[in-house]
């Protein structure tokens, strides 16, 4: 495998396309296991693997099992490396560029209801620093709908307690977001009593540490949800970005615009924001149908 292709490949990703952590770790995850496949079966380099390689590796997915949309996920990051390597010079035709799509199903995103929103937030127990901060990071990822990348980013900067609203940064883009006065009075205590405590270095500037005193890690906030969803016995699978998607579903059920919660989502396209009106409508003909007496 090309080493030096992948790393170029990678500064590509960082500093032209501008792509997420997640996008980016994706991306390379997949490309590398392409070269494995092509190292294994196929005795090519990337640059000499053809359309017909390619067709056989995605039909190896499959053939795996691998889900739609790991296999959707991995003809976009073949059809934007083969694009690259076209870019710069190392093939003259993009191979992945016949590759299509399994079509899937559109599902809904899962989210809680308001009463197993508040029992998540009622778990952490503040008899110790972990309590406190992580219930001042639960109560700011529901108050706000970021991301776990942009929650972990967060700068103490980037907090405004007296004028009640977190600033955050996503790609080029910065977004204002007012915070729920719970939401506040968590920060407020955390930012107070809690971090001077937690943080390795005094110039540490990251808001949320670990228990080291470190910036914290996606797999951290990840394993602390699981932890408080176990603990609150609620029995939906619940990621990060459930309480992103109830954040949004929520808003609108109580009169929200879907414009100011594209902004605060950080959506680039109204579409994105869009299907939190299906999940609403959805849900409520759900309602309708269980409790009209003619139903």
């Amino acid at each position: 495998m090309n080493t030096a292709m992948l790393e170029r490949f990678e500064n590509y990703l960082r500093t032209v396309k501008r792509s997420s952590e997640n996008t980016l770790s994706s991306y390379l995850r997949d490309i590398r296991q392409f070269g494995e496949f092509l190292s294994l079966h196929e005795n090519v380099s990337f640059i000499e693997a053809d359309a017909q390689i390619l067709q056989a590796y995605i039909q190896r997915l499959r053939n795996l099992n691998k889900s739609v949309a790991t296999v959707s996920r991995c003809i976009a990051s073949l059809k934007c490396f083969y694009g690259f390597l076209v870019g710069e010079g190392l093939v003259e035709n993009n191979p992945a560029s016949g590759l299509v799509p399994d079509k899937s199903e559109h599902k809904l995103p899962q989210i809680l209801t308001s009463k197993e929103v508040e029992l998540l937030l009622e778990q952490p127990e503040m008899t110790d620093v972990k309590g406190y901060r992580d219930k001042a990071m639960l109560e700011l990822i529901y108050a706000t709908g970021i991301r776990v990348s942009e929650l972990i980013d967060l700068q103490i900067s980037d907090v405004n307690l007296s004028a009640g609203v977190i600033r955050c940064r996503s790609r080029d883009r910065v977004r204002v977001i007012p915070l729920y006065p719970t939401a506040i009075r968590a920060l407020s205590e955390y930012i107070e009593f809690i971090r001077p405590k937690m943080i390795a270095s005094p110039d540490e500037t990251v808001l949320f540490v670990n228990v080291s005193g470190e910036k914290l890690s996606r797999q951290g906030f990840w394993k602390l949800i699981k932890t408080y969803q176990a603990k609150a016995k609620i029995e939906k699978d619940i990621t990060p970005h459930t309480l992103r998607h109830s954040f949004a579903a929520h808003l609108l059920e109580n009169g929200a615009d879907l414009h100011s919660i594209q902004e605060m989502l950080g959506h680039a396209d109204i579409s994105s924001t869009q299907i939190y009106s299906q999940l609403v409508n959805h849900r409520l003909k759900d309602v309708y149908l269980k409790a009209h007496p003619r139903a």
